[in-house]
């Protein structure tokens, strides 16, 4: 049919407020991907802004992250076929919880350094109420939205820095943002419905999942095309780091020691991508748990390590590959996107010219039979 590709681009994905998220990339990205496509995967999926659009275009998309709060945007937008909040759901969220003295985690943790006491206890509240909500679809949305809404209030959109009061009171800083002195139950109600338009059902089975990569490849199978876009080591984005709150915030953890003055949560969780004495081996073993997978699409950036041309090297073992760049002119991009950086794009296919994967041997002895 026609247009047949863009009848689910009239969904708009909510614009995240994230450091390395690729909705400015999309368009670009999309260019790259091989046709006959049935199944994608969104390895390191962050904002969900890749998974979306494999869902748009139809794909059965299945999407991860190690972090339960991305997760949770993956619940809500991806995996979601149709369900939404409501006004009865809201009812819920913002009544006075009965077990107030069991959630007083952001209020005893995070007062007077990124919230004043009134906002951390409706945080509390708000939290102690999504268990409330009759399924674990709508509780997604919820977390999704209220962890966007934390971003859209603080200074910078993360919670790496302890600047948070002090921008919220600087009269400048509040003509340019007003949502610096807006309450956090106000910018809910407000980004709400762009989650609930942005809900649809693709006719397909898409799945989100919060596990590390490593531990999840061996269990999915059938995919035709990954997309991974890893922390980019050295590159000084420090994502836990960065958005350690929403993480707090999703888990709930009472167990954790919170250190330094952002209060992060620690011990932090292991990628295995991060750190330069894991990386390389990292890498390679999240190729060999991809062989069956005949197409790849690798996001990267020239200051993290290992460099281009080694990771390029690295990658070749494996796959024929194609290396393609965009300069950033500003730093607005995050994740190593410093003016002058380059946002990379490896394009990666099989070597051999006659590549077979499992599900598809599957086929070919079935109709020999």
């Amino acid at each position: 049919m026609l247009f047949e590709e863009y009848k689910y681009f009239d969904y708009q994905f909510p614009e995240p407020q994230y450091l390395g998220a690729k909705h400015t990339h999309l368009a670009w990205i999309k260019e790259f991907i091989p046709n006959n496509v049935k199944t994608a995967l969104d390895a390191f999926a962050g904002s969900q802004s890749v998974a979306f659009l494999f869902k748009q275009i139809g794909y059965k998309t299945i999407t991860n992250d190690f972090l339960n709060f991305n997760n949770q945007i993956g619940l809500a937008l991806i995996e979601n076929k149709d369900t939404k909040l409501n006004n009865d759901d809201l009812k819920i969220l913002f009544q006075n919880s009965k077990n107030k003295s069991d959630f007083e985690l952001i209020e005893n943790t995070f007062t007077n350094v990124f919230f004043e006491k009134e906002e951390a206890e409706f945080l509390d509240n708000f939290r102690a109420n999504i268990p409330l909500l009759e399924n674990s679809i709508k509780q997604a949305i919820a977390f999704a939205v209220i962890n966007r809404s934390m971003t859209r209030k603080i200074t910078m959109g993360h919670f790496g820095h302890t600047q948070a009061l002090v921008y919220a009171s600087d009269p400048e800083r509040i003509k340019r943002n007003r949502s610096l002195v807006r309450p956090i139950k106000e910018i809910f109600e407000e980004i709400l419905p762009k989650y609930n338009n942005a809900i649809f059902d693709n006719k397909q089975e898409n799945q989100s999942f919060n596990k590390n990569i490593l531990e999840l490849l061996p269990t999915i199978e059938n995919v035709d095309l990954a997309y991974f876009d890893p922390p980019y080591c050295d590159s000084h984005a420090d994502y836990q780091g960065f958005y350690h709150l929403l993480e707090t915030y999703t888990e709930y953890w009472r167990d954790k020691e919170f250190i330094n003055g952002i209060k992060r949560y620690e011990p932090q969780r292991v990628s295995g991508f991060d750190k330069k004495r894991d990386v390389i081996n990292s890498f390679e073993k999240l190729f060999e748990l991809s062989e069956e997978i005949p197409n790849w699409l690798i996001s990267y950036n020239n200051r993290s390590y290992p460099g281009v041309e080694e990771f390029e090297k690295l990658i070749t073992k494996y796959r024929d590959v194609k290396v393609e760049a965009k300069t950033y002119h500003n730093g607005r991009g995050g994740k190593g996107s410093v003016a002058g950086s380059q946002e990379i794009l490896f394009v990666c296919n099989p070597k051999k010219k006659h590549f077979v994967s499992s599900h598809q041997k599957g086929t070919i002895n079935s109709d020999a039979l």
